[in-house]
């Protein structure tokens, strides 16, 4: 299988680092122009010296209309839209604040519903684009210490399948990916809030693989390029069949027979 999206301009939001920053490199070395974006230039500016050729800064914070906007000038058409950008943490359940409920919703849905309105007009009327939402396994088996997070992200489901159905026979495929627990940095301070902080790396993760998310298939953490895998499968044209779906890349996370 060859995945080639030669001559497509994509936009990956949050990839000055994680998961983001691999989807971007694997974007762009299937032939894509890849647009990357944080919310400080020196960020992008520093990810795109560090990754080379084949990519554009598109700084803002898209969190915010004014940041979005700014990613709309650097950026005006895109074939290629990954809303990858999220926040995550744990919470007591009972101590999560209004304020900290609606900057989940904002940052990790209301951001991606900006750019899906800003850009599917576009795609639409080229007859081609790819749309699609990095979602999690908690967006289906809620985890008690992160209600705030999987919400949000039980949220880009719906929000995927509504946009596929808009989108429906114009050639742009929209579709959500959920990612299972992945090897990030972030992911690694936040294993050291529920385990440990003395253990050496390895068998920290595999203490909270083992005490948090046992019902791993895998039995370890994803490591980003395997998610990238999937996004940049779903971005090709050999993926023009694959639309309104919520595709896992969950080491088989979560107990179910379908999506």
């Amino acid at each position: 299988m060859r995945l080639d999206v030669s001559g497509k301009t994509a936009l990956v939001t949050g990839s000055t680092q994680g998961i983001g920053t691999q989807i971007a490199k694997g974007l762009a070395s299937a032939g894509a122009t890849v647009a990357i974006n944080g919310r400080g230039e020196d960020k992008v500016k520093a990810t795109i010296d560090q990754l080379g050729d084949g990519f554009v800064a598109a700084p803002g914070d898209i969190s915010t209309d004014a940041g979005t906007q700014q990613v709309l000038d650097a950026v005006p058409d895109v074939d290629i839209l990954v809303n990858n950008l999220g926040i995550f943490g744990a919470a007591e359940p009972l101590e999560i604040t209004d304020d900290e409920w609606r900057r989940y919703f904002e940052v990790n849905v209301l951001a991606a519903v900006r750019l899906t309105r800003a850009y599917l007009p576009g795609m639409m009327s080229r007859g081609w684009g790819r749309i699609q939402y990095i979602a999690s396994d908690s967006a289906v088996a809620i985890p008690a210490e992160m209600i705030h997070y999987g919400m949000s992200k039980t949220a880009l489901l719906g929000v995927s399948r509504g946009f596929a159905k808009a989108a429906a026979g114009t050639g742009v495929t929209v579709n959500a990916v959920i990612a299972g627990p992945t090897h990030t940095g972030g992911v690694e301070d936040f294993v050291y809030q529920l385990v440990d902080k003395d253990l050496p790396w390895d068998e920290a993760q595999r203490e909270f693989m083992r005490e948090h998310r046992p019902q791993s298939l895998l039995q370890r953490l994803i490591e980003p390029e395997e998610i990238a895998n999937m996004v940049v499968y779903l971005s090709s044209p050999l993926a023009s069949a694959t639309t309104g779906g919520a595709v896992r890349v969950d080491g088989g996370y979560v107990d179910s027979i379908l999506p």
